[in-house]
């Protein structure tokens, strides 16, 4: 089970960036590039959809890979493999070489949070 876990984690880190990649090509239909803006942004997201601890981690181990599956089969194959090469090694020594392809993840969570921030605040105020 624990060498299962560990594929696992090691085919997430070169499928999340080859989804990110895939969501800005062209050739990519608006549904899977949906979908892969969805995975990207739900791996990135410190939001669990089971905020228990320990069991937290499960959604992860579910949600993620049904996600990513989803979306690669939405790819065509030839975008998928151009993706998959072109994100070989990005996650050398434990971070993207390319860090600032997650800005645009980066900057919508920044909105949700300046938007829940807002709402709060002005509940709080009227």
């Amino acid at each position: 089970m624990k060498k299962k876990l560990q594929a696992l984690a090691a085919r997430v880190k070169v499928e999340l960036p080859a989804l990110f990649l895939a969501l800005k090509d062209r050739r990519t239909s608006w549904l899977a590039k949906l979908l892969a803006f969805l995975t990207v942004a739900y791996a990135l997201s410190p939001v669990d959809l089971i905020p228990v601890p320990v069991i937290g981690y499960l959604d992860d181990l579910l949600i993620l890979p049904l996600l990513a599956a989803l979306t690669i089969k939405l790819i065509p194959a030839d975008v998928w493999q151009d993706c998959l090469e072109k994100s070989q090694g990005m996650w050398e020594s434990g971070k993207p070489k390319k860090w600032y392809y997650a800005l645009p993840i980066i900057i919508f969570w920044l909105l949700i949070l300046f938007w829940i921030g807002k709402m709060v605040y002005q509940g709080m105020h009227n």
